[in-house]
């Protein structure tokens, strides 16, 4: 893979600040991945088509002297959940085929206040609905590593790009799992924050606690950047959390595996496990220990909090979908679930669900009073074939519905607390498998630390191009 489109970024923004990198060269070298891959992942579904113009204004304001921000010239792909003024933006909605926004959402703006470029739209499911990245607008997304499956979701456009080379920075959200899902899969890091880390706004749900947004990277270092010029409280958002009092790129650079406190838990949903992924995660933490990393197994399952979550999230659905009611029976099949399963939320349902909530957050708390970290397994399955909406078991035991298997992710979405999902490995078919690591409050930067000492630890590189070529022809 193009080495310009895979070195750390910094040294990408270093090489564009000083004048030795054109924006536009590498805007170029981007589309040329995106024209190359992109026909066989479909993880880009909109592109920017002023995407070089506005490269070279940026070239035009470095020669003036003029300060291009700290993401000068990075492509950034935006979830197509999230507007971007001028660009199309459906959704993944038959209903918003043909939307334009008229204006950027905050942290698109964000972007591009600090020098970032827009390269386009990622794919995801309709309304970010699904662990699994399709719609009826723009079909289905393919996982870099073998095209055959899953890129995860529902950020699964973003995640697929990231690992193909196709941008720098992908863009997304997270209210069961949505960023740490496809990373998990795509073997890129994905930090679910606390809620208000990085404010979200517009949004159907202004007071929204559940859902997040955030970013993917390559490495904890390049998302550590990323989402220090995307983060900080807003006005108009009235969930908000300060931000970090030490720089996240600094804490990440200072990331070592000696003295670090890692917590396992190997099923913190009680769902069961893919003995491949179980030896994956079990092998990578023999390294870590190796490498000085305090490892220490416990019991915590947290799967007490099921229906909580999904009251929640039923709540959740229905607030996002409340001015499109009347257009229920026109939504995908999940979606519509969704929605349907909302409706029937009791205030009951509601009030037990905020009691477990606390309940749990307070056990996680105390578990983190005596370690750094909890590591756990981000899936409890490998990817899957593209074509299946969900797996239907995991370990021998039967999923009910297409959300069961993702609740070692949309459990741990109850605390409140940074969640990030790194690649801890590959698997015996030369899969990613990412490992969740559990931060305390206001420990974003710690849980990129931990990240980043993995990602020392255990290298699993970028999926080989040869991989999604071959599959091109075949």
């Amino acid at each position: 893979m193009n080495a310009l489109v895979t070195q750390p970024l910094s040294k990408t923004v270093d090489l564009i600040r000083r004048g030795e990198l054109s924006p536009v060269a590498y805007a170029r070298t981007c589309l040329e991945q995106l024209d190359r891959l992109n026909p066989v992942l479909n993880a880009v579904v909109t592109v920017n088509e002023r995407l070089l113009e506005e490269a070279a204004v940026l070239e035009k304001r470095i020669a003036r002297g003029e300060d291009p921000g700290p993401l000068a010239g990075l492509t950034v792909g935006i979830k197509d959940v999230t507007p971007v003024a001028g660009l199309r933006t459906t959704y993944g909605s038959p209903l918003y085929r043909d939307h334009i926004p008229d204006r950027d959402a905050l942290v698109v703006a964000r972007f591009r206040a600090a020098g970032a470029l827009i390269l386009g739209k990622t794919n995801t499911p309709e309304f970010a609905t699904g662990g699994n990245t399709f719609n009826d607008v723009f079909g289905r997304t393919r996982n870099p590593w073998n095209p055959a499956l899953s890129a995860g979701g529902s950020t699964g456009g973003g995640a697929a790009a990231l690992a193909a080379g196709m941008i720098a920075i992908a863009e997304g959200t997270d209210l069961g799992g949505s960023l740490r899902i496809p990373a998990s899969f795509c073997g890129v890091v994905g930090l679910r924050p606390s809620p208000g880390f990085v404010p979200t706004y517009p949004s159907d749900y202004l007071w929204d606690t559940m859902q997040v947004s955030g970013c993917m990277a390559r490495t904890a270092e390049d998302l550590a950047l990323a989402l220090e010029a995307v983060n900080g409280a807003d006005a108009y958002t009235p969930v908000v959390q300060p931000s970090p009092p030490l720089s996240l790129v600094q804490q990440v650079r200072q990331a070592r595996p000696e003295g670090l406190r890692l917590a396992f838990v190997r099923d913190v949903a009680n769902i069961g496990i893919d003995p491949d992924v179980e030896a994956t995660v079990r092998a990578s933490l023999d390294r870590l220990a190796a490498a000085g990393v305090r490892v220490e197994e416990i019991s915590l399952d947290l799967s007490d909090g099921w229906d909580a979550f999904m009251a929640l999230r039923g709540l959740w659905m229905v607030v996002q979908q409340f001015n499109r009611l009347e257009h229920l029976e026109a939504f995908g099949e999940n979606l519509k679930f969704n929605v349907k399963a909302g409706l029937k939320i009791s205030t009951l349902d509601l009030a037990a669900a905020e009691h477990k909530r606390a309940e749990i957050r307070h056990r996680v708390l105390e578990v983190l009073k005596r370690f750094d970290l909890i590591a756990t397994p981000s899936m409890a399955v490998p990817p899957f074939p593209v074509e299946e909406n969900y797996p239907r078991t995991i370990g021998g035991r039967e999923m009910k519905t297409y959300v069961d298997w993702i609740a070692p992710t949309f459990i741990l979405s109850l605390t409140g607390l940074p969640v990030a999902s790194v690649p801890a490995g590959l698997d015996s078919r030369n899969l990613p498998v990412g490992l969740q690591l559990v931060a305390p409050p206001f420990g974003e930067g710690l849980a990129l630390k931990g990240a980043a000492v993995v990602q020392k630890t255990i290298p699993i590189g970028l999926p080989p191009e040869e991989n999604i070529l071959a599959f091109s022809r075949s």
